[in-house]
């Protein structure tokens, strides 16, 4: 039996849609954090089927029943993959670099509640939270707090060499971007992650039909984001035949609209529920995903507590009718201009065609008049943080289990979508109620509440809730245990039979 220990095992090669915009965790709030599981390390994670967050880099609790202080200590003799030592202040190094430098739209925006970090010796590290906040482990568990060696990371900057320094179960031996990451086993790692294989190359495509394609070709050998609905299908009725295997495992990842309120008629909130009024999720659901994906009524997603139907509840099946009277109560002529913006390479192939569908059905009603407008992710991504765009898609893979996440980083004056959405009873009243309370099964009623202000104000528009999917050949196992989650794909997990 071969415990994967062998470095001249050949590595295991994953395709994936979903390529990193940046190296740098102080600047990602998005799709690059798959990477950063795998490169990088943070304090506390989750090992596959953990609901909560355990020990990673250091053992972690709250010091006080107010949940305001977190203290941490690092397990001993802790290096990052150059040797350097990863002790105390490199944790605090990391975690100040990411207020510092506040990058807009970036993972500044899941640290609202921290005060100050502290240290003492090389071990210990306390975080002193401006009010309580039970939710805060979650956040320590995500790749956005990845520890990184400050010898190569500016306090006051980004890191522009293109390269990884971390202590994460995988070093990043090189990289190309949009093209491949090789990743080989870093020697320094101690953590919980129990590696099964000798190394990993994630591969990035463009499109779900070329990595399905390089799939059956044995070029990759497993997939993990990014197949298109019509691929998910075909694999569900001829795997068995091409010597492929088809895991399937329960997502929270939605997709939604977001209005931005400074333009002159998506900030109007009766064009908003005029949208909302329209669009037919069932439709997209069906005739776009092919029944891959779920029609979602509110952004907290099925199978989390607080998830309710209010969009459904308010607004009924789609009417245009409907829709007609709420844009004439407010004085507004139809057709209403709307220019609707989605990404080329980030959700799928199947983007372009649910926004085709969007602008159909928005048109079919005679109350608007579409533009469709695209961009690749890195200039999207760039544009929205601009405010560039009046309407536009994004996707929302969570950061944490809980329903705190579905809400809290979409309010704010700054939030994930860098679109300002100021509403003072969700972030000060029910965020912190609900984050006082350690047991999460018992702030339902403040989530339950948050969405139905959300649901009035139809800043933004949840579509569907996926489905994750994993594709791979019939000699790879793991692939049920690679999904934390967030639905990120532990690599180590992935072994080949014949190797295990």
């Amino acid at each position: 039996m071969n415990t994967g220990d062998s470095e001249d095992e050949k590595p295991i090669v994953v395709g994936t849609t979903s390529a990193p915009s940046t190296l740098d965790p102080a600047a990602s709030w998005d799709g690059s954090w798959e990477l950063f599981r795998n490169v990088y390390q943070t304090l506390v994670a989750f090992p596959s089927g953990a609901a909560e967050p355990e020990a990673d880099a250091a053992e972690c609790s709250f010091q006080d029943s107010a949940n305001r202080v977190y203290h941490c200590e690092l397990r001993e003799d802790m290096k990052f993959s150059d040797g350097h030592p990863l002790d105390a202040a490199a944790v605090k190094h990391s975690v100040d670099r990411i207020r510092t430098i506040g990058v807009k739209g970036g993972p500044v925006g899941l640290l609202g509640s921290l005060d100050k970090v502290t240290t003492s010796g090389d071990r210990d590290v306390t975080f002193h939270l401006k009010k309580p906040d039970a939710t805060f482990p979650f956040v320590l568990a995500t790749p956005a707090l990845s520890i990184v060696d400050p010898d190569e990371y500016p306090a006051k900057a980004l890191r522009q060499d293109g390269a990884v320094t971390g202590s994460g179960p995988y070093e990043l031996k090189s990289y190309t971007d949009g093209e491949r990451a090789e990743l080989v086993r870093n020697p320094n790692y101690k953590g919980f992650a129990d590696r099964k294989n000798g190394a990993v190359t994630i591969r990035y495509f463009g499109k779900s039909a070329e990595m399905v394609q390089a799939l059956k070709a044995k070029k990759i050998d497993a997939t993990f984001r990014g197949l298109a609905a019509e691929d998910v299908v075909d694999l569900q009725t001829k795997n068995a035949t091409d010597g492929l295997q088809l895991v399937e495992g329960a997502g929270t990842e939605i997709s939604y609209l977001v209005f931005n309120p400074k333009d002159p008629w998506a900030g109007k909130r009766a064009v908003r529920r005029a949208v909302a009024q329209v669009v037919d999720r069932g439709a997209i659901a069906h005739e776009i995903y092919k029944d891959t994906v779920e029609p979602l009524f509110s952004m907290v997603p099925r199978g989390l507590a607080g998830h309710t139907t209010d969009f459904f509840d308010d607004f009924g099946d789609p009417s245009p009718a409907k829709a007609a009277e709420i844009l004439s109560k407010a004085g507004i002529t139809a057709p209403v201009p709307l220019t609707l913006w989605y990404t080329t390479d980030r959700y799928g192939s199947a983007t372009a065609p649910e926004f085709a569908a969007l602008k159909q059905q928005l048109e079919d009603s005679k109350l608007f008049r579409v533009t469709l407008k695209s961009r690749p992710w890195k200039t999207y991504e760039a544009g929205y943080r601009k405010g560039e765009y009046p309407v536009f898609g994004r996707g929302w893979f969570p950061d944490f289990p809980d329903a705190d996440n579905f809400i809290a980083p979409f309010v704010g004056q700054e939030n994930a979508v860098s679109t300002p959405y100021v509403s003072p009873e969700i972030t000060d009243q029910l965020l912190p109620q609900s984050r006082r309370e350690s047991d999460r099964g018992a702030v339902v009623r403040q989530f339950e509440r948050a969405q139905q202000i959300m649901v009035d104000d139809a800043r933004l528009l949840p579509l569907w809730q996926g489905k994750q999917y994993i594709a791979a050949s019939d000699e790879i196992s793991g692939g049920e245990r690679a999904l934390d989650p967030s639905t990120i794909m532990m690599m180590w997990e992935l072994h080949r039979k014949t190797s295990w």
